[in-house]
């Protein structure tokens, strides 16, 4: 599918990509990985041709569709669910040219290659990728223009997933997704049955989705067989062989020349000096390894308090008088707890961190805290409430006004700004840099609790494990409200789900809240699928009973002729109806065109009477 040889590629003087070569098997889920800044999302757009490489090449299979979400969001007043349908713009075409086209061979082409892209599918996916990325039936039918941004973008990318390229391109598709929505993603990826390569930071996604690991490092490309566990396994054993090797050249280089230098000058043992000598500048320089700096960082532990930090009784919370987002809220932290948030995006959990930090005015019951109790609070919002032209150190000595300058830059250092980056512009920071300098700001007062809404998004690998390290060695409270498993799994020792316009405590794993996640879709979809129960149309007013009778005739019919048009797209496969020296394969050609395109009209009459109804009876329900 895709293949990299010798591949040079230069930006601003720097080299990214210096002779890097690799090669990518049709039909494999293959993740990127490397540092921030190491080029990555650089090394998707030299493949799908936005920049151009200076050196060597890189071919993909002839004719291949290739695939990568948008960088603008979807707009306007278009529904959700017509977005995505439109973002298939062959499957348009050929709908169209199926209404108009008059020449028999035309269509039975038309029509097979619609029963190839499975057209008779097409809604019902689109409308199970936006499930799956957290849009209920209501939510898919509302304009794309009612949403916000992020939401937006993860429209552009269910756009990206319907179309279904022979390469899917996606570079770090979960930061504006939910854990539910990353949990779906997984299970896309793994049953995608064409090529996708991922850039991502997210281990549990790299270790579920994926059948190898394309390591770019020191401008170098590497693959791995298998997820990235087994990468990182064998990336260890690797580096611990070579420091072996060099180890042993080493010692043997001191050797020689210590041979050398002892006997050189007797005359007895000059030949063997000298022998040494040519052995010595046979072995070549000492190999090296760019050693990777232990990157970490510390949360200053707060002084203690009396528990409990605070208690909720009967609390409600909302930004509207009389209209609470989460109410009978009866909890209690302490400082040894560890809590993850559950939940989908919309449910309230970014509300509830508002509260506890302060942001929010509690609207009814009661919150008991300590007059002395401070909270430190991160959100992936304030990155952009940074000042651009300030730096690291100018940030923090705006907040340390009579702190000498030292103690200023020790603090920096603790979150692994050295020199340099202290005096880096904001601007110029990547975005964990940023994130960094947000923990750093967060935590100068030593708060008792820390309350963290999707620390990770701009984290690679190695910042997420250092942000691990220093949330278990805190002595405070967290609140953590993340997409990242891996995270949860390894910091939080309580689980509360918000759903249902509350907070409750889940007794339960993560493990045990996919399989609730799933559960909860399945029956989602069996709900849909099902007509109202016959007692509930017994109930109800006599017209509008016999309306969702009818209508559930409609439907019978509707299923039954959309699977006879499977049948006749199944037929209008085989090769020998288009032999046209064989009259009765024409005949048979034309016959079956034209009994398909009957059951199509028909089909089309019937999804438009079902339609018509279906607003008849939401008319009489209200």
């Amino acid at each position: 599918m895709l293949q990299i040889q010798d591949l040079t590629y230069r930006i601003a003087g720097k080299t990214l990509l210096d002779g890097a070569s690799a090669r990518v098997a049709a039909g494999h889920k293959v993740g990127i990985v490397g540092k921030n800044g190491a080029g990555k999302s650089t090394l998707l757009k030299l493949i799908t041709g936005e920049l151009h490489w200076d050196a060597g090449s890189l071919k993909i299979r002839r004719r291949a569709r290739l695939g990568q979400v948008a960088q603008e969001a979807p707009g306007g007043p278009t529904s959700l669910l017509d977005t995505v349908l439109a973002a298939d713009h062959e499957l348009q075409r050929l709908e169209r040219a199926a209404e108009t086209e008059t020449d028999p061979d035309r269509i039975a082409e038309i029509h097979v290659r619609l029963a190839d892209i499975e057209a008779h599918t097409a809604t019902a996916r689109a409308a199970s990728i936006l499930s799956g990325l957290g849009f209920d039936g209501e939510a898919q039918r509302r304009p794309c223009s009612s949403f916000s941004g992020g939401w937006r973008m993860r429209v552009a990318l269910a756009c990206t997933l319907f179309t279904r390229p022979d390469l899917l391109l996606l570079d770090e598709p979960t930061n504006y997704l939910d854990l539910e929505g990353v949990m779906w993603l997984e299970n896309f990826i793994k049953t995608y049955p064409y090529t996708i390569i991922i850039v991502s930071h997210d281990r549990d996604l790299l270790n579920s989705s994926v059948t190898a690991i394309l390591h770019l490092d020191q401008r170098k490309l590497k693959l791995y067989g298998g997820n990235y566990d087994n990468f990182e396994k064998l990336r260890r054993e690797q580096l611990a062989h070579r420091r072996a090797n060099i180890a042993r050249q080493e010692a043997a280089q001191k050797h020689l020349q210590s041979f050398i230098d002892r006997f050189k000058a007797k005359a007895s043992k000059a030949k063997q000096a000298q022998s040494r000598v040519k052995m010595l500048e046979k072995m070549g320089p000492l190999d090296s390894i760019l050693e990777e700096k232990n990157f970490s960082f510390e949360f200053p532990n707060p002084k203690p308090l009396a528990p409990p930090l605070f208690t909720l009784d009967q609390g409600e919370v909302g930004y509207s008088a009389g209209h609470p987002v989460l109410q009978r809220l009866n909890l209690r932290l302490d400082m040894d707890d560890r809590i993850a948030l559950l939940g989908q995006n919309g449910n309230g959990k970014s509300t509830f961190a508002k509260l506890i930090s302060g942001r929010l005015d509690i609207m009814a019951g009661a919150l008991k805290k300590s007059s002395k109790l401070t909270v430190g609070y991160f959100a992936q919002h304030q990155l952009d409430e940074l000042n651009m032209d300030g730096t690291p150190l100018s940030h923090l000595k705006a907040r340390m006004p009579n702190i000498p300058e030292s103690k200023v830059r020790a603090k920096l250092g603790s979150f692994s700004f050295g020199a340099d980056k202290a005096m880096t512009r904001v601007a110029d920071l990547s975005g964990g840099e940023k994130a960094r300098l947000l923990f750093a700001l967060m935590s100068l007062d030593a708060p008792h609790i820390l309350i963290l809404d999707e620390p990770t998004n701009h984290l690679d690998v190695e910042s997420r494990e250092a942000l691990i390290h220093a949330i278990n060695g805190y002595e405070g409270a967290v609140i953590m409200i993340s997409h990242d498993r891996h995270l949860i799994e390894a910091c939080a020792d309580r689980l509360w789900l918000v759903h249902d316009g509350t907070v409750t405590p889940y007794d339960g794993d993560m493990e045990d809240y996919r399989k609730l996640i799933l559960q909860a879709r399945a029956t989602s979809r069996r709900k849909n699928k099902k007509p109202a129960a016959r007692e509930k149309i017994r109930s109800e007013n006599p017209e509008l009973a016999r309306l969702k009778r009818q209508s559930e005739k409609l439907e019978k019919k509707i299923k039954g002729l959309t699977a006879e048009i499977a049948k006749y797209d199944r037929a209008l496969k085989n090769p020998k109806l288009y032999i046209h020296s064989d009259p009765k394969a024409a005949a048979a050609l034309k016959k079956f065109t034209a009994e398909k395109l009957d059951m199509t009209l028909d089909l089309e009459e019937f999804e438009e009477e079902w339609l018509a109804m279906q607003e008849e009876i939401e008319g009489m329900e209200k």
